[in-house]
């Protein structure tokens, strides 16, 4: 793997929160507003014993690196895995030195919940390298950082678990907790991925305690997408290996890189943009530093062209699930990659 511009250890923050080396008693305890692990297949209890997670009915789960896992073989995630562990650090704002992710997240889930997230338990699923984990954890949050891929061994490095963040490699639709364990679960950039949004979102949702709230975020059709080559390019780089995906996407970026810097405004960027494959951002978000745009456009190239899954919703296929399942205060709105949607399960919802 190849070196991007700039060093990723040289520029990341020295003040992530909870640096201590990964101990997996202790950061799979973590407080009493953090529900324990159970097993995925029968719920019951899991002990930890000689490096593994073992449930009373037989089941048992390694504990790799001071983190449980869940998950067995290869999955629809592994570029993605792949991508996080290449880019660690890339859209972490410690790292770009904005606030981008902060205000994603905090947009996301409403200015008023976003400031009372200090001592809450919060479900982060699809952690990634821990972009918003960053953000969730100098919230004052409790978090439990969940991805179906190997990306959880990228969030460690840059988030080690300690008192307050415990990691977990788990399925969406497998998850190892407690029926409405959590004050807040946080999910973007994440349902559209996923084999079913509409299950993706209700597994999501069992997650959420009595009043608490569900953030999650969706992509909506955009008619430049389709007037473009990327779906083309993606019909064939999705089914390639995870590592030959990226050596292509790679490619495509150093080629055509610098024709989106020489044209990144006016008609002919808006052209460009409308028939290149490769993402770039000096147009949405020209304050970041010349060296992290292109970080950015060989992670963001990488993910948009390899995703196995790739659902679009509209707002209101989003508000007609959260109704459907029971959630109220639903607000959905347009921000993000597509629609942004809040909602909160009733004090005396059930599972």
């Amino acid at each position: 793997m190849h070196e991007r511009a700039g060093s990723p250890q040289a520029r990341a923050s020295a003040a992530h929160v909870g640096r201590r080396r990964p101990t997996c008693a202790g950061a799979l305890a973590l407080g009493v507003a953090v529900p324990a692990l159970i097993c995925p297949h029968d719920a019951k209890p899991l002990k930890e014993d000689d490096g593994f997670f073992r449930c009373t009915g037989g089941h048992s789960f390694p504990v790799l690196r001071g983190i449980p896992r869940f998950v067995e073989g290869d999955t629809y995630s592994n570029a993605f895995g792949l991508q996080w562990r290449l880019h660690p650090r890339t859209q972490l704002d410690s790292y770009t030195r904005t606030t981008l992710s902060r205000d994603r997240a905090r947009r996301a889930l409403s200015p008023r919940l976003f400031d009372a997230l200090e001592g809450l338990s919060v479900l982060e699923v699809g952690c990634g390298a821990g972009r918003f984990t960053e953000v969730l954890l100098e919230a004052g949050a409790l978090v439990t950082s969940v991805d179906l891929s190997d990306a959880v061994d990228a969030n460690q490095e840059n988030f080690p678990q300690g008192d307050r963040h415990r990691i977990a490699q788990a399925d969406v639709y497998a998850l190892p907790f407690p029926a409405m364990s959590y004050d807040v679960v946080f999910c973007l950039g994440v349902v559209q991925h996923t084999p079913s949004p509409e299950q993706t979102i209700a597994a999501l949702y069992e997650q959420v305690k009595p009043g608490g709230w569900l953030a999650l975020d969706h992509y909506t059709d955009r008619l430049r997408w389709y007037l473009s080559t990327a779906p083309a390019f993606r019909a064939v780089l999705r089914r390639l290996p995870a590592a030959d995906g990226l050596r292509l996407t790679d490619a495509l970026v150093r080629c055509l890189f610098p024709l989106h810097r020489r044209a990144a405004t006016g008609l002919p960027g808006v052209l460009l943009r409308r028939i290149s494959p490769i993402q770039t951002y000096y147009h949405a978000f020209p304050e970041l530093p010349e060296d992290v745009q292109r970080e950015w456009s060989y992670l963001d190239t990488h993910d948009v062209l390899t995703d196995w899954y790739k659902h679009f919703r509209t707002a209101a296929q989003i508000e007609a699930t959260l109704h459907d399942l029971g959630l109220e205060d639903v607000e959905v709105t347009k921000g993000g990659n597509g629609v942004e949607a809040r909602a909160r399960r009733p004090l005396g919802g059930h599972a």
